[in-house]
C-alpha cells in the first residue's frame, strides 16, 4: 500500500517525532513477528530471510553484530543503503531516507544540503533480492500504513513481505529462533534463560537513558528539553561507569562472555566520541575521560564481530550529512582517528 493508493499513509523521519515542548519522543516499531518454529508462518530457514540495514544505523548495527557473531551469514543475506539519505520518492513527496547505492556504477552522493559529495564505498550492498532502490519501497511492498521507513528491517523472500523492523527482536530471533542455523564455533548464547530477567531489566534503563538519550539530546527542540534530556544521559553515563568499575561486563553474573545487554550498549558507546559529542550536544564529558566505559568499549570493540561491522565512515557521514536542519553545509568534523582509540589496550581482563 504505497503512499499514493493510500493518502492517509503520511511519509515521515525521526526528526518528526517531537512533543509541543520540543522534546523528542521515539515510537514503538510496528512489525513484530518473531521467527520461530512454533511460528505458523515464519519458520527458521537457511536463505529464507534477508537483513537490509544502514551501517549508520545503531540499531541495525545491532543486528550485525549478532549475525557475525553467531555465524548467520551464510543464514541470512545482507543488504546495505548509502550512509547519507536521499529523496525517496522525489515525484510524490519531500521525505528523506535510506537508500540504495551501486558500488563502481553510482556517483557520489550530494547530500540534501546541495554542499559536498559523499562516494559509494565497496560497504554499501545493494538489494539483490527485490530489486529496491530505498527502504521505503520494501515498506510499501508491504503494505505499510505508518510510514516510517526504518532499519533494522528483516525481509521473508518467500512470502515477499516484512516480517520485523525492531532490532531487540531480531537479535533475540537470530539468537534462539535460528539457533540450530548457526555457524558459530563455538555455541555462543547471549540471552540466557537463566539471567533473562537481569538482562532485561538492564536494557530498561540503558535504552532509555543512554540509547535513546543521546537521541533526546540531540534532537530536542527547546533548551529545557535539551537540559533534561544531557542531565539524565550523564546521569546514566555515571552510573554506568560505577557498574563497569565493579563488573567486566554489564550482566554481573555471567562469566561466559558479554550477552544482548552488552551488544544493546555498545552501538551507543562507539559512536559517542565521534558523532554524538559534536552533533547531539553530549559534549559534557567525552567518553574518552570515563576509564572504565572507554576500557569496555575498547574490549567489546576489539571483538571481530564488532569490529569488522563498525563502519565509522558510515557513522559520521550519515549523521553530518543527512539533517540540513542540524547541519546546513554537510561539513564533517575531522576529530580524532577514533580506531586509534578503540584498538588500545583495555585491561578490562583484570576486573
Amino acid at each position: 500500500m504505497s503512499t499514493e493508493k493510500n493518502p492517509k499513509v503520511k511519509a515521515r523521519d525521526s526528526l518528526a517525532e517531537m512533543s509541543k515542548d520540543g522534546k523528542f519522543e521515539r515510537r514503538d516499531s510496528t512489525y513484530r513477528q518473531i521467527v520461530s518454529d512454533d511460528h505458523p508462518i515464519f519458520k527458521p530457514e537457511r536463505g529464507r530471510y534477508h537483513l537490509y540495514v544502514a551501517n549508520a544505523c545503531p540499531w541495525a548495527h545491532r543486528t550485525t553484530i549478532v549475525r557475525a557473531m553467531l555465524g548467520l551469514e551464510d543464514v541470512v543475506g545482507l543488504s546495505v543503503t548509502h550512509p547519507v539519505w536521499g529523496k525517496t520518492k522525489p515525484e510524490k513527496d519531500e521525505h528523506c531516507g535510506w537508500v540504495f547505492k551501486t558500488p563502481g556504477v553510482d556517483k557520489d552522493v550530494i547530500p540534501l544540503s546541495g554542499y559536498s559529495s559523499v562516494p559509494v564505498d565497496n560497504d554499501c550492498i545493494p538489494d539483490t533480492v527485490n530489486g529496491a532502490k530505498t527502504i521505503r519501497e520494501l515498506y510499501e511492498m508491504s503494505e505499510d500504513v505508518e510510514g516510517k521507513y526504518t532499519t533494522p528491517l528483516l525481509w521473508d523472500k518467500k512470502n515477499k513481505c516484512i516480517v520485523n523492523n525492531e532490532s531487540s527482536d531480531i537479535i533475540r530471533m537470530f539468537n534462539t529462533g535460528f539457533s540450530k542455523l548457526h555457524g558459530a564455533k563455538e555455541a555462543v548464547d547471549i540471552y540466557p534463560s537463566h539471567l533473562r530477567s537481569q538482562i532485561d531489566e538492564i536494557n530498561e534503563w540503558i535504552y532509555h537513558s543512554i540509547n535513546n538519550g543521546v537521541y533526546k539530546c540531540g534532537f530536542a527542540r527547546s533548551q529545557s528539553a535539551y537540559d533534561e534530556a544531557v542531565d539524565g544521559l550523564f546521569k546514566a553515563l555515571d552510573r554506568l561507569e560505577k557498574h563497569l568499575s565493579e563488573n567486566r561486563y554489564l550482566v554481573t553474573s555471567y562469566d561466559q562472555g558479554i550477552t544482548e545487554a552488552d551488544i544493546r550498549l555498545i552501538v551507543t558507546l562507539l559512536r559517542f566520541d565521534a558523532v554524538y559529542v559534536v552533533y547531539f550536544k553530549t559534549n559534557v564529558r567525552r567518553l574518552a575521560e570515563y576509564k572504565n566505559i572507554a576500557g569496555y568499549t575498547r574490549e567489546l570493540y576489539q571483538l571481530p564481530c564488532i569490529k569488522s561491522t563498525t563502519i565509522l565512515d558510515h557513522i559520521k557521514q550519515h549523521y553530518f550529512c543527512s539533517h540540513p536542519a542540524l547541519n546546513t553545509y554537510s561539513i564533517i568534523p575531522r576529530g580524532p582517528d577514533n580506531t586509534i582509540e578503540f584498538n588500545l589496550k583495555h585491561n578490562r581482563d583484570t576486573i
